[in-house]
């Protein structure tokens, strides 16, 4: 039983540390893809997207460590965003986090959690940006990615937890019911 126990955190160790490392690549090449493609890909979240793939797939201690960590590692790297402005997007993205493990346990559905806690970690982000705004902390407008933009990408990401996610909940529910009998029979 040990044995079996080790090899599956050590699985997940590995799991998380691979995952860990191409999100760090990622954000530390956004930059220089979207200055190539002349595409602005950071208005997609991608920091957003890497947190929310981990609540999915990785554990919730490596969620909650790329939450807090990927805006920092981009302010090292390159610089953007501003300190503050990194430290309101380290907030958000905790805070995200956060919110979803709280909410999973009483929505039971994963895109409305996904929905409420993008929704109140950016209602948050804003109100933090708007006060470091109004006391000249930031020198930014309160809405640097439009809305619409970050309406569709929520709803991206409601619809991935709405297909995928769904399915992977129910086929891992079905495994669990087909173990369950065959060890009552």
């Amino acid at each position: 039983m040990k044995t079996s126990v080790a090899t599956v955190i050590n699985k997940q160790s590995l799991t998380n540390t691979l995952y860990d490392l191409a999100a760090l690549c990622l954000v530390y090449f956004v930059p220089a893809i979207s200055h190539f493609l002349s595409v602005p890909l950071y208005l997609a979240e991608p920091m957003r997207i890497l947190v929310i793939l981990a609540l999915f797939y990785t554990s919730s201690r490596n969620a909650y460590l790329l939450a807090f960590t990927l805006p920092i590692f981009s302010f090292v790297v390159s610089a953007h965003p501003v300190f503050l402005k990194t430290f309101l997007i380290t907030i958000e993205l905790s805070l995200n986090v956060w919110l979803f493990y709280i909410l999973k346990k009483f929505l039971r559905k994963p895109y409305l959690t996904i929905l409420v806690s993008i929704l109140a970690s950016k209602s948050i982000y804003y109100l933090l940006k708007f006060i470091l705004i109004s006391t000249l902390l930031l020198n930014s407008d309160l809405i640097s990615t439009p809305l619409y933009i970050q309406a569709s990408m929520t709803l991206v990401f409601c619809l991935y937890a709405l297909i995928f996610v769904n399915r992977q909940t129910e086929r891992l529910r079905d495994e669990e019911t087909k173990r369950t009998k065959r060890t009552g029979d």
